[in-house]
């Protein structure tokens, strides 16, 4: 079969695996569409290729400062598509871009002695006191504290708002993880684990709608069997639940602010 690149063609997918059209589906449509929607939820908030690494990067306006958060809501891909933050790992030091270092600053002191010729000069000891400082810098005032609930989609930043550590112009960039949408990455309706989870979810539904039916013969001595198929579903369910912890979990960092 040709590669899945729509919702259309994942659902029709999903129904022939379950025997359809040779078997009737006794699930509404409705029921589908939502079966579908749960699995790409699951998929997104656990399966690696649910996700992808993003850089939220923003000058502070007047209003940033004045509310004390970001809202990460407007938050754009690499490909300058729309897109949903999942988490948010960490903040990069930060750069007011109306400053300018003056000759008795460090950094400019340090490229002065050790940079002072780009063709000759070693730049071994100028990376290694650059490290050094780093060091120092974590271990005396460390990183700055975030916050970020992916509901909210606001971003809040545990430091001095307005003061010269955070004023109206300096650059924030955010290393983040956003949400990988089918309705744009198409190929994503062809992943191996999406397609078996919702055929999975669409086959409890069905089990669960012929449950109430249990028993009654249809005409050539067929008798339903909802609890069967229901039971077969919540064992496929549950594979792959531990399937996608043991393989394809999401990366952990995430969930450690």
């Amino acid at each position: 079969m040709a590669t899945i690149t729509s919702r259309s063609a994942f659902k029709d997918y999903c129904l022939r695996r379950l025997g359809f059209p040779v078997i009737e589906i006794n699930v509404d449509d409705d029921q589908v569409e939502d079966r579908i929607d749960d699995a790409l939820q699951y998929w997104q908030d656990y399966h690696f290729d649910g996700l992808q690494k993003v850089y939220y990067v923003k000058a502070l306006l007047q209003s940033d400062v004045n509310q004390r958060y970001l809202d990460l809501t407007a938050a754009r891909d690499s490909s300058n598509n729309a897109t949903q933050i999942a988490g948010v790992t960490r903040i990069f030091p930060l750069y007011d871009s109306q400053a300018s270092i003056n000759m008795f600053d460090l950094r400019y002191q340090l490229r002065l002695n050790e940079l002072y010729d780009f063709t000759s000069a070693s730049y071994i000891n100028y990376t290694m006191t650059q490290q050094h400082l780093r060091m120092l810098e974590q271990q005396f005032t460390g990183e700055v504290p975030i916050r970020f609930q992916r509901h909210t989609q606001r971003l809040y930043i545990d430091w001095a708002w307005g003061s010269s550590q955070a004023p109206a112009g300096t650059v924030v960039v955010a290393e983040c993880y956003a949400t990988i949408d089918p309705a744009i990455y198409t190929q994503a309706w062809n992943d191996r684990w999406l397609k078996e989870y919702a055929t999975a979810l669409i086959k409890r539904s069905w089990g669960n709608n012929l449950k109430k039916f249990n028993g009654i013969q249809l005409p050539g001595g067929v008798t339903l069997n909802g609890d069967k198929i229901y039971q077969e579903a919540a064992d496929e369910i549950n594979v792959l639940h531990a399937e996608i912890g043991d393989k394809y979990g999401a990366p952990l960092e995430m969930f450690m602010n």
